[in-house]
């Protein structure tokens, strides 16, 4: 009799996450966020006010690359 095993499971076609294409995806999300308040404070432009969401999604940008930068540089010898 043929010995039975139980099947092999699913594969994803996903690849796995590192650090790199986690920092490009959030990059992504991060500039079409900023892209969207950017749109957001034109529509409220037209009516004469200045739109603060702007450089809130900008601050936001530049803080989250700072803190992949820093990470990538600190884990520097562990991706070689």
């Amino acid at each position: 009799m043929t010995d039975q095993y139980p099947p092999p499971p699913p594969q994803d076609d996903e690849p796995e996450e590192n650090e790199v294409l986690r920092a490009a995806r959030e990059q992504r999300q991060q500039k079409e966020a900023a892209d969207a308040a950017e749109a957001a404070d034109r529509e409220a432009a037209k009516g004469g006010k200045r739109g603060w969401k702007t450089a809130a999604a900008a601050g936001l940008g530049i803080g989250s690359a700072a803190v992949i930068a820093a990470l990538l540089y600190a884990n520097r010898d562990k991706i070689k």
